[in-house]
């Protein structure tokens, strides 16, 4: 277990998959304790090379046929790197910087993903920079999973956003006007841009983020929620809302600040 920080302010970080179990600011736990063994149902589990759903588990580029592990819905969920041991590149008091080189049958290139996580008084900061280290261009999602604790009503603004619409929680490709309600069950991913507020009576928490406008809400664990920062859609590598490609030898930057 890595732990950055300082007296107030504290971040606990599981080598594997990056995953991060408990986040304070300020003296205030702002992040549902996690548990590696059930890593997207608590604490922020990060998920690269796809966020969320792959239909059916497969998908092809470039004429060629990929086929990735499924859950029992049938579909591949939340990337794969969540068993995935990462290195230590880098280590100060309140920084810290992992690194993993993903290559997988199931996917077309090789990543090196490095993740920067720091934290200070009153925020938490995340960074990935991840270079295509492979000879093939390949597609490209980031995201993570934070769930983060409430307490009663809440609130998302700004309220006024755009719904992937989904049938079976997979995306269509098909995008509408929205209004986001006050205290209702979601499943569901929105195009809400480069800034989010989540507010109940426990805590008020803003994430800005860079080069991650769409975010899966998520309501299905009791006092919390998944506020999930991403580069695109679900199912993006056949929607491909928000889709990247990352050429060979190519670098990519992705980010997001929690601020509480």
């Amino acid at each position: 277990m890595i732990k950055i920080g300082n007296f107030a302010s504290e971040v606990s970080i599981n080598e594997i998959g990056a995953y991060v179990e408990k986040i304070i600011i300020n003296n205030k736990d702002i992040l549902l304790h996690g548990n590696i063994n059930n890593p997207t149902h608590s604490g922020m589990a990060i998920l690269i090379p796809f966020a969320n759903r792959i239909r059916g588990g497969e998908y092809e580029f470039n004429g060629k046929k990929y086929y990735l592990n499924k859950n029992n819905e049938g579909n591949a969920i939340h990337g794969l790197i969540l068993d995935k041991r990462f290195q230590i590149v880098d280590k100060k008091d309140d920084v810290v910087t992992l690194s993993y080189n993903l290559k997988d049958d199931g996917y077309p290139s090789e990543l090196n993903i490095n993740i920067t996580y720091s934290i200070n008084k009153d925020s938490f900061d995340t960074k990935f920079i991840i270079q295509n280290l492979g000879d093939t261009i390949a597609p490209l999602t980031v995201g993570a999973h934070p769930y983060f604790i409430i307490r009663n009503h809440w609130k998302i603004s700004p309220t006024h956003v755009k719904k992937c619409i989904s049938i079976n929680k997979i995306p269509t490709g098909e995008i509408i006007d929205y209004e986001l309600e006050i205290n209702r069950e979601y499943d569901d991913c929105f195009y809400i841009g480069n800034q989010v507020k989540l507010d109940s009576e426990y805590s008020s928490i803003i994430i800005k983020t860079i080069n991650m406008p769409y975010f899966q809400i998520y309501t299905g664990i009791k006092d919390a929620i998944a506020l999930e920062p991403m580069s695109g859609a679900p199912d993006a590598y056949h929607n491909h809302i928000g889709l990247d490609l990352i050429r060979p030898r190519e670098i990519k930057n992705y980010g997001f600040t929690i601020y509480a």
